[in-house]
Formats: C-alpha cells, structure tokens, sequence
C-alpha cells in the first residue's frame, strides 16, 4: 500500500509507452469539474436567485466553431439548486468575463454597462476624429482648455489648504501664549500668598517671644507664656540642690538592698554581711 503514496513509478527497462492502446473517447466529450458561479444570476424557471461564489458540480465541454484569436472557449453546465434546471454559460476570452448562455439571467451590474458606454463614445469620437480633421482641433482644444481649468481648481485648492494650515498655526500660537500669560500669573500669585504666609508667622512668633498677647480664634487676647517648670528635691537637704526639672523627667528607680538581692537570686551571706542584715 505504501507504493500509492509515492510520485514516481517503477518502468521497467523494456517499457514502450507505443505499445500502449489508446482509448477511443468522443470528439466533444464533458468533463466533470467542481467550480463557483463567476457572477450572480437569477434562473429563469423558478426565478431563484444564485449568487456569485456558489459551489457547484459542473460539466465542462469546448464549443466547436468559436474561438477568439485562438484562444478556445469552454461552456459550463449547472443546474439550479431549487428546480434543478439546466443553466449554462461560457468563457469571453474578448471581455475576460463569462456569459450567460441558458437558463439563466445575468443580474444587473450598472458598472458594465458605464463600461461599455464609455468605450463606445471613445470609439466613436475617434472614428469622428479621422474623417474631420476640424473636429479633432475642436476637441484637442477643449481638452487643453478642460486641462486648464482642472489646474487652475487644484492651485486654488493648494492654496486654500496652505491658507488654513497657516491661519491654525497662528491660532494655535496665539491660544499657547495666552495659556502661558495664564500660567505665570497663577504663579505669581501664588508667590504672593506665600510671602503674605510668612510674614504672618514672622510676626506671630516676634509676639510670643515678646509676651505681647497672640490673637486666638476665640477673640480673647492670649499671653505667651513660659513652659512650666517642676521642682524636685535631691538626696541632699541643701537648698543648694534643688534644680528645676522639665515636666517630663522621670525619677530614678530606688536601689534594692543586698539582702533583697540575695533572697531574690538564692545566695546565702556569710559573716559580716549575715549580721548587717
């Protein structure tokens, strides 16, 4: 089974492929091709609508008689997916598109037939051209007029774009240097508040230290006054030793006697010390 799997395959070395019999095949056979519709079309049985892009099974076969420069032309056989009629239609090698053949109705497409117009007033402004000489200096002039013209907008449109652009800028200037005259003047201000702070507070602490009453929030006037002071007695009964304090000074913790210690810590005292305690 492995052999199905591989591109090449053994020919032994007396191979002849003229020995080989060809089979007989009609001379128009159909071949069975998968496909999408190239355009959208409309069946003219039923009236069911079949868009661009639908996979079908088809049968493909070239049309005798018809070629262009060449170029062979093959016809496609479909059938409706709801009444299953028979739709053909073929290649147009002329146009690159395909044509509605049978039935089927191509679905309207204005963009073709702008197309098609426009090619043949071309072609027959050029047929025009050759037989009168007059009228293709007419219509050279007017195209160079129609030139002009075209030119003459773009410069104007060139020129109010650059215009624009310039008046933005301005405005743009003039909308950033107003914002920075807003800016300094917020920050001078808030010098201003500032220095009114601090001569404030210069003048509220040259008050206290001067004893002159401080204006409080209830309106009464305020002494300054001194940080309390707290005496205490030292070991000494000289008065002499009696030095202030601030408020906050803790006393020392009292010595424990040896005794105390002793007891606490397990030790027996022995001779002087027994008899001192």
């Amino acid at each position: 089974m492995s052999e199905r799997k591989v591109l090449n395959k053994y020919f032994p070395p007396d191979f002849d492929p003229s020995k080989i019999p060809r089979r007989s095949q009609p001379k128009n056979s159909q071949q069975v091709v998968r496909l999408m519709a190239p355009f959208s079309m409309r069946c003219t049985t039923c009236g069911e609508y079949i868009y661009k892009g639908k996979k079908f099974n088809a049968r493909k076969e070239t049309v005798e008689g018809e070629t262009y420069f060449g170029i062979k032309i093959f016809r496609f056989y479909i059938k409706c997916t709801l009444c299953s009629a028979e739709i053909t239609f073929k290649t147009d090698p002329k146009n690159t598109d395909y044509q509605a053949e049978h039935g089927a109705q191509r679905n309207f497409e204005p963009w073709r037939d702008e197309q098609a117009v426009e090619e043949e007033d071309r072609l027959a402004k050029l047929e025009e051209e050759e037989n009168n000489p007059m009228k293709a200096l007419e219509n050279r002039t007017t195209d160079s007029k129609r030139e002009m013209d075209v030119l003459d907008a773009l410069h104007d449109i060139r020129a109010r774009n650059a215009r624009n652009e310039r008046f933005d800028q301005d405005e743009l200037q003039g909308i950033l240097d107003a914002r920075l005259e807003v800016l300094d003047e917020e920050e001078q201000q808030k010098k201003l508040e500032e220095e009114e702070d601090e001569k404030m507070v210069r003048e509220v602490f040259s008050k206290a230290r001067a004893g002159r009453p401080i204006a409080t929030g209830s309106g009464a006037p305020r002494l300054a006054e001194e940080p309390p002071a707290v005496k205490r007695k030292a070991d000494s009964d000289s008065p002499a030793a009696a030095v202030t304090a601030p408020a906050k000074a803790t006393m020392p913790p009292p010595k424990k006697k040896k005794t105390e210690l002793a007891n606490v810590l397990g030790i027996k005292l022995k001779g002087k010390a027994k008899a001192k305690a």
